[in-house]
Order: structure tokens, then sequence, then C-alpha cells
């Protein structure tokens, strides 16, 4: 097929992290907020479906993260946030096969490593603040580094 050979020419051109099987691709988006973002891509009969995990389902201000997601979509391309059954946050999107060029993929999968990577740090501040903080006294009481928690600071100083 020839969007399976083009998928397929473009992640390993790309050097990116895939497997394969069938009409499935899962690939593994290096990101710098989040480490990676792990998409997968299905070939079907007429379009190509994306989806990637972003987050678990935010444990606090749940309206607010989504709301915020939501205003987000109307500014995306190829892929839009969406929510599962359980709260739990991904992209997803839905393209022609007939616009899969190599051009396409890039666009899409730079999509993907933006909006994840880019939407990351505020979906942790607005969702999972409380344990963020919790995170933080427990290393300084331990005497362990917060230097990946560095991001958060502004969350722990005292409220004026």
């Amino acid at each position: 097929m020839k969007v399976t050979n083009e998928i397929d020419k473009f992640l390993t051109d790309s050097q990116l992290s895939f497997t394969r099987t069938d009409n499935i691709f899962i690939v593994t988006i290096p990101g710098t907020h989040k480490l990676s973002t792990t998409c997968s891509m299905s070939i079907g009969t007429s379009a190509l479906t994306l989806n990637a995990f972003v987050s678990r389902r935010p444990d606090e201000n749940h309206e607010e993260v989504y709301r915020w997601l939501l205003e987000r979509n109307l500014k995306m391309y190829g892929v839009y946030f969406a929510v599962d059954n359980l709260g739990d946050i991904y992209l997803a999107g839905r393209v022609p096969l007939s616009c899969i060029d190599e051009v396409e993929l890039d666009r899409l999968i730079g999509c993907v490593s933006q909006y994840s990577d880019g939407a990351f740090n505020t979906i942790l501040e607005l969702g999972f603040a409380t344990a963020i903080r919790k995170e933080w006294e427990w290393r300084v009481s331990r005497g362990e580094s917060t230097e990946n928690l560095d991001a958060f600071a502004h969350l722990i100083e005292p409220q004026l």
C-alpha cells in the first residue's frame, strides 16, 4: 500500500522511533516539557487516524483544564484535544489518505509534538497543582533535588 510505504519512509528518514504492526504505526515523539509522546497512526480504508496520549485525568480543576483544552482546539491543525471515558487527555485526528505525503506527515507529527509538549506544563499546573506541591515538599524534606519541578516553582511560593 502506497500510504504505508510513505509513512514508513518518513518515520525512518526522520529518525523517529516506531514499531509497525500491519497498518498501525506506534511512534515515539521526543519532547522538552513532556519527555515523549506516544502516537498511534492507523491506516484505514479512507483515512489515517492519529491518537496520542497526553495526560491522565486531572486530579483537580477538571472544568478549567477541559475548557482550556477546548479553547486551544479552535487554533489547532490536523488533531484536536479529546478526553476518554476516564477523563484522560489525548490528541486525536483523522486525515483523508489522499492527503498523506511527506509534507503532510511532517506537519501532523509536528503538530502532535507541539500541541502535546506545549500544553503539558499548563495541564499539570491546572490539574495537578496540589500533587506538585506535595511532591516538592516531600523532596525538600528528604533533601532531594527539585530540579525537574523548577518549571512549577511559582506554585510553591507563598500566596500573598
